[in-house]
């Protein structure tokens, strides 16, 4: 009987545990856009924003942590979502075939840079992003202002 009793115990401890699956920056999740910014020589909150985006909310990252390993993402505002879920229609197809990872030299000349992850169907990939337009392919263009634009508008 006590062996029986310390078996539903031992299940019950086990099964009560949080696992990494309550990380609202898990990768499991089918599909999201994270996109921010970082400024290495800049002082404040507002240096490193990052911010992820489902089929149905935003989220902000409490850590502001731009290598995205330490994310902590609380659910903003719907109506935040509602003004910032149309930038998928602005991501650029080509950077999903891309084998490069990094765009340019993000912040090396303190001009800042973009971190964006983009993950379907399980699928996940991740990009650094220079600022400088110059710097980075012409189709990356008109995506990094959009991206610039909803951050400035979450942050107003």
């Amino acid at each position: 009987m006590k062996k029986i009793i310390l078996g539903f115990l031992t299940i019950g401890i086990l099964l009560s545990c949080s696992s990494d699956d309550d990380n609202e920056f898990n990768t499991n999740e089918q599909n999201f856009l994270v996109f921010g910014h970082f400024y290495g020589e800049c002082f404040g909150e507002k240096c490193v924003e990052t911010f992820k985006l489902t089929d149905t909310s935003l989220f902000e990252d409490t850590v502001d942590d731009y290598n995205g390993e330490n994310a902590e993402f609380v659910e903003l505002e719907h109506d935040l979502f509602k003004q910032v879920k149309n930038i998928t229609d602005f991501f650029p197809n080509q950077l999903l075939n891309q084998n490069e990872t990094v765009f340019g030299c993000p912040d090396c000349t303190d001009g800042g840079g973009l971190f964006i992850q983009y993950s379907e169907n399980g699928n996940l990939k991740r990009w650094r992003i220079d600022q400088v337009k110059d710097n980075v392919p012409d189709y990356l263009h008109i995506f990094i202002d959009k991206v610039n634009e909803k951050i400035a508008l979450i942050n107003e």
